[in-house]
């Protein structure tokens, strides 16, 4: 296994103290990250050889949008580099990258024809030694994958975790003055491409969620005059979850895509409900309560929900089977829309408080909250990459100006306001494709 020579252990702070959520075994250079005491790694990506060198071009400039968004990485300017198309067959002279003061370096290759293939190498040039060689293959209507999948690759190999660039994120887009807002399910590439609309926008839609393999999802609709949670593969006919609620909403699935948790309205009474996508719902929570947007644990032992039972908004957690719950939330104002992570280590929610809105992350226990973003806008919703490092959000300012999509890591940086070509709200974050 090639080291590098400056290697040294990825150390994620957060507030009450340093949680090690990851010890890789490599990293290039030591990240500690406490607050904005942060340098992102810069890194050399030539523009990919190609013979279409458009098409290499653009190629490399999605891995370099890529990574600079990630927060960890400052991809160099290609016309500063010592060449500026990239050569994957040979070794680099490493001496000249040193002298430009480059110590990652990213050499690739593209071709498109029946298929579309490429080959990455990354390189340590102080230590002159090759980190990651890979081949890559996908049809040319897919072609922006290959960009995403070696950014993932790079990704992995010097921060020490998991890549998520090759993701889709499910969202309601929304057009139209706000008065008369006409809002449709769609899906596009986590960097805002490849659009593709789900649903006519005939009927009030929101709430999504991508199931845990991506190829399905479930959504609350008023297509029968009240919310009424739906399932749907993508790309498929939608079916209503249960039948005879006066109104239910807030669905979640769970890891195995197998259940659904949703909440269900009920002469002033609003539960906590699961089903599975074929049987009969059952009552998890049961009281005078709002209970509301469920959330299960990776393991799918445990739900995180809202709950106004202690008086105001706040979070709980019971075992996926319904019972005792138990509140973690105690700081100051109001919480909701929690979501666990996907390592079930970190929950996210939303925080209303000070007349502000916050999007935080806390450990599951409560402890360690941390606000990653405020604002005086409505912002909610939070959705985690799979690889449980980045969040993202959407943020509404009100009037016409409408929602949009932003993002931002586990260390409260690096905060990113992703374009689309209209409005978009409820994000859910897909898992890394197979």
């Amino acid at each position: 296994m090639t080291l590098f020579t400056r290697r040294n252990a990825l150390k994620l702070g957060l507030a009450g103290g340093a949680l090690a959520l990851a010890t890789p075994s490599q990293a290039l250079v030591e990240i500690i990250v406490t607050g904005g005491d942060f340098t992102p790694l810069p890194i050399a990506i030539p523009d990919f050889a190609s013979s279409d060198p458009a098409f290499g071009a653009e190629i490399a400039q999605i891995v370099r949008d890529n990574l600079k968004r990630s927060g960890l990485f400052v991809p160099l300017d290609p016309a500063s580099l010592p060449i500026r198309v990239g050569d994957v067959q040979n070794e680099p002279d490493f001496a000249s990258w040193r002298a430009a003061t480059v110590d990652a370096l990213v050499m690739g290759s593209v071709e498109r024809g029946g298929q579309v293939n490429s080959q990455v190498r990354v390189w340590d040039t102080q230590a002159a030694q090759q980190v990651v060689g890979k081949s890559y293959q996908t049809d040319p209507q897919n072609y922006r994958r290959i960009a995403h999948i070696v950014s993932d690759a790079i990704y992995s190999s010097l921060s020490g975790g998991t890549g998520y660039f090759d993701t889709r994120v499910l969202f309601v887009s929304e057009s139209g003055p706000k008065a008369n807002r006409v809002k449709k399910l769609a899906i596009m590439d986590q960097d805002g491409a490849n659009v593709q609309y789900l649903s006519s926008g005939k009927s009030l839609t929101f709430g999504p969620k991508i199931g845990p393999k991506g190829d399905s999802l479930v959504y609350t609709s008023y297509e029968d005059g009240n919310p009424q949670v739906y399932y749907a593969g993508l790309g498929g006919s939608a079916k209503k979850l249960i039948q005879g609620a006066p109104m239910s909403f807030a669905p979640n699935f769970s890891p195995d895509g197998g259940t659904v948790a949703f909440s269900v309205s009920n002469g002033g009474t609003t539960n906590i409900y699961s089903a599975t996508l074929a049987g009969q719902p059952t009552q998890l929570t049961n009281g005078a309560a709002i209970d509301t947007s469920p959330s299960f644990s990776p393991d799918g032992s445990r739900i995180v929900f809202e709950s106004d039972r202690g008086g105001s908004p706040q979070l709980y957690i019971m075992g996926a089977g319904g019972g005792g719950a138990q509140r973690i939330s105690y700081g100051e104002g109001t919480y909701s829309t929690p979501v666990f992570s996907p390592d079930g280590q970190l929950i996210a929610y939303t925080r209303q408080s000070g007349g502000q809105f916050h999007i935080g992350i806390m450990r599951t226990d409560g402890s360690g909250e941390r606000i990653l973003s405020s604002s005086n806008a409505v912002q909610e919703g939070p959705t985690w990459a799979p690889n449980s490092r980045v969040i993202m959000f959407f943020r509404d300012p009100g009037g016409d100006a409408g929602p949009s999509l932003w993002s931002v890591d586990i260390w409260g940086r690096n905060e990113f306001n992703l374009r689309t070509d209209g409005f978009a709200s409820d994000p859910s974050w897909s898992p890394l494709r197979g």
